[in-house]
């Protein structure tokens, strides 16, 4: 099942109206990725309001989800934290109760060396068996993990099998590409303004690490091949144009605020955010109505 490739969606965490963990809505939006073409999923992360949840929240998330999808579609959580050991500690949780993979990243705020970040991913990698990643973004984090160090830790783990790119730099994609080759998948963020979606498949990169699929599952994994053809290559790049202005209206403010309210839109179980978050409203929520209403999205993915 463990394809790699192709659309891998951010899922958001739906809540119900008393801020509770939506596990019905969150049932829902699974069944919809699996109905619409989408390899695997991503749980927990920045889209899934992962700071504002209680690590026991996270805990039974891990556990009902596992429940939903096991046999289903693959499904990698988020295993990322403040400490090295509490990161350990959840992704061993997350292995034993049977989650088919985890992503970690550098912990967020500390700002690391290079040398510190290799040894948190080090330790981290080597604390499972099952297939883990990173999510290199150092917007949201502050340190960037380089190719070299991306490529010592390839080495090192033969579970080390998918890199997650958030940054501005088709470098960077060239030189985890060049020093890993195969070994390591390259699945990219879909953020407009850095726009490497593209690149990422030119350089043989698998496929998107996305949250435009929570609205377009069916054109994400369309757009997201991989470009084993000059049919295919010609095909994302139409279809990735075609719906880049609703990947720029998502992205108007940071993941999950347009994304609930593109959900909400269509009648979906996004439900509210949590604070400090405030809900996506005003001109700019019509906006992202008409928008979608243009392209279709409305007439296909209402269920309302």
């Amino acid at each position: 099942m463990m394809k790699l490739e192709g659309s891998w969606v951010a899922m958001p965490t739906p809540f119900t109206e008393d801020n509770k963990i939506d596990y019905q809505g969150f049932s829902t939006l699974i069944d919809r990725q699996i109905k619409y073409g989408t390899s695997q999923l991503f749980v927990l992360g920045s889209a899934g309001e992962t700071t504002l949840l209680t690590l026991d929240e996270k805990k039974t998330i891990v556990k009902e989800v596992i429940k939903m999808t096991k046999g289903r579609i693959p499904v990698f959580f988020n295993a990322s934290a403040f400490t090295t050991e509490m990161s350990v500690e959840f992704a061993q949780y997350c292995e034993k109760e049977g989650a088919d993979g985890v992503i970690f990243t550098v912990p967020p705020y500390v700002l690391v060396p290079q040398t510190a970040a290799y040894e948190h991913l080090d330790t981290c990698m080597g604390s499972v068996d099952i297939p883990c990643g990173i999510y290199n973004n150092p917007s949201r984090l502050g340190v960037q993990v380089l190719p070299e160090t991306i490529k010592k830790l390839s080495d090192r783990h033969d579970n080390f099998v998918v890199d997650k790119e958030a940054l501005p730099s088709v470098e960077q994609l060239v030189q985890v590409k060049r020093l890993c080759g195969d070994k390591v998948r390259i699945m990219c963020c879909d953020f407009p303004k850095y726009s490497i979606v593209l690149p990422t498949l030119a350089v043989g990169g698998t496929g998107t690490a996305n949250i435009g699929g929570n609205i377009i599952p069916e054109e994400a994994a369309f757009y997201s091949r991989p470009w084993t053809s000059y049919e295919i290559m010609t095909e994302s790049r139409e279809s990735y144009f075609k719906w880049f202005p609703l990947l720029q209206a998502l992205y108007t403010f940071s993941n999950p605020i347009v994304i609930k309210a593109a959900l909400n839109i269509l009648g979906l179980p996004g439900g509210h955010l949590r604070k400090p978050y405030q809900d996506f409203g005003g001109q700019k929520l019509q906006d992202l109505e008409k928008l979608m209403g243009e392209l279709g999205v409305i007439d296909k993915y209402s269920v309302k």
